[in-house]
């Protein structure tokens, strides 16, 4: 554990874990909402809002913040009518937006410098200010979900349900989309577009198959994510990785682990 006397990497300790345990509880949802590709358009979507502001020279985060979000609102659009599936206007956006952040980063070699940074992320140089930042939308995020804890859990677990019992589903599905693109925003810059969509699904993955409750499921869910965290630090630190491709790694080798448990339990179970 000597790495952690470095600030660097005490940083990203704080930065990953406040970051995973904001994934972990909206993972849950996620998976319980069966919305795991979403994730992955929507941070795809983001890297082109990334673009889109280093072109306009405005805040590549807020820039991509708002266009993560219009992207998100626009879909869950198209789905609510029902003539085109979740996936499909997915597969629309997600090709779109990269298109869109290819194009613009050939404009200019420090454009395709700046967008591969936010493409693979590096949570080893974040700053300070940025704790600051990553802090205050986590929290937000995880005031909201706190608020609203018992109504996505509804809505996740039966739509139809949650809108026989009275609940403004569209409002919440819409509000769950807003904190998936915000979180997606967020997490770019420490593990990048390519690696994010693993933090919203790969800890709920890993809950779902060994617990037997929701409060089980979350905190494994949680638990997981922060143990995902300081091993992938640890071993990036030991063997010179990349620390996202680490810290994922990681979650997904106690994925297979929850996995292989679960199917045992269920085999002692029979």
């Amino acid at each position: 554990m000597d790495f952690l006397s470095y600030g660097f990497m005490q940083r990203a300790l704080l930065a990953g874990s406040l970051l995973g345990v904001t994934c972990a509880v909206l993972a849950v949802f996620v998976v319980l909402r069966r919305m795991a590709f979403i994730g992955v358009g929507i941070s795809h979507a983001a890297l082109g809002g990334v673009a889109i502001g280093l072109v306009l020279g405005v805040s590549p985060v807020l820039s991509a913040t708002v266009f993560a979000v219009i992207v998100a609102w626009v879909i869950g659009w198209i789905t609510s009518r029902g003539e085109i599936s979740e996936d499909t206007a997915i597969g629309v956006f997600f090709p779109t937006a990269m298109a869109l952040a290819v194009a613009l980063m050939s404009l200019s070699q420090t454009y395709r410098q700046d967008l591969l940074g936010y493409l693979f992320g590096n949570i080893l140089s974040i700053r300070p200010s940025d704790i600051w930042v990553l802090a205050g939308l986590s929290g937000g995020s995880l005031a909201l979900l706190a608020v609203f804890f018992k109504e996505f859990l509804f809505l996740g677990v039966d739509e139809e349900g949650a809108r026989a019992a009275g609940l403004p589903v569209t409002a919440l599905h819409y509000l769950l989309l807003t904190l998936l693109a915000v979180t997606v925003v967020a997490a770019m810059k420490l593990v990048g577009v390519v690696l994010v969509s693993a933090f919203l699904v790969i800890p709920a993955a890993t809950g779902q198959s060994v617990a037997r409750s929701m409060g089980g499921m979350l905190a494994v869910s949680i638990g997981s994510a922060l143990v995902s965290v300081v091993a992938g630090l640890a071993l990036s630190w030991q063997w010179n990785l990349p620390s996202g491709a680490s810290i994922v790694l990681v979650g997904a080798g106690l994925f297979f682990a929850s996995l292989a448990l679960g199917l045992r339990d269920r085999r002692v179970g029979q």
